[in-house]
């Protein structure tokens, strides 16, 4: 029979790494065409939002504010319809809802569409050492081969 853990004692096996990129998974994002992965995408940052207690009327007061320009409700639920062919939300008004909502998951998407990944700023310069390391460890080792070259080149 096992003992019980202690509740002071941490589990090793559960420790998780943090989130270091921003963006929703390919549950989220689906598949198809770019338009409606879009709109898949609008629809989860309202259904988040709205879990925060933030409805969709106060995210377009919101998005109004930031953009300087009138932004309804009914903009929000055509832009976050798959069904809404003639309606697809503007830049300006992507990163409004990003401001609006706290939605930074929303920025990974297009990056992610070419390839790359949107980091937390905290990680940047982590990753620029690690770049450093790594170029200094090359040339480390280049140096110590022509080193050992000119060596035995003498003898």
């Amino acid at each position: 029979m096992t003992r019980p853990r202690p509740a002071l004692t941490k589990d090793l096996f559960s420790w998780e790494p943090p989130k270091v990129s921003v963006g929703y998974s390919t549950d989220v994002i689906g598949r198809g065409r770019l338009d409606n992965k879009i709109a898949r995408l609008v629809s989860q940052a309202l259904r988040d939002a709205r879990e925060d207690g933030l409805n969709r009327a106060e995210v377009a007061r919101r998005m109004t504010a930031f953009l300087g320009r009138a932004v309804s409700e009914a903009m929000l639920n055509k832009w976050s319809s798959e069904g809404s062919e003639d309606h697809r939300i503007p830049l300006d008004a992507f990163l409004g809802l990003v401001q609006a909502t706290g939605a930074t998951d929303l920025l990974g998407f297009p990056a992610g569409e070419f390839g790359l990944t949107v980091i937390e700023a905290e990680y940047a310069e982590i990753i620029e050492e690690k770049l450093l390391d790594d170029h200094i460890e090359e040339m480390q080792a280049r140096k110590q081969m022509l080193s050992t070259r000119r060596k035995a080149g003498r003898k």
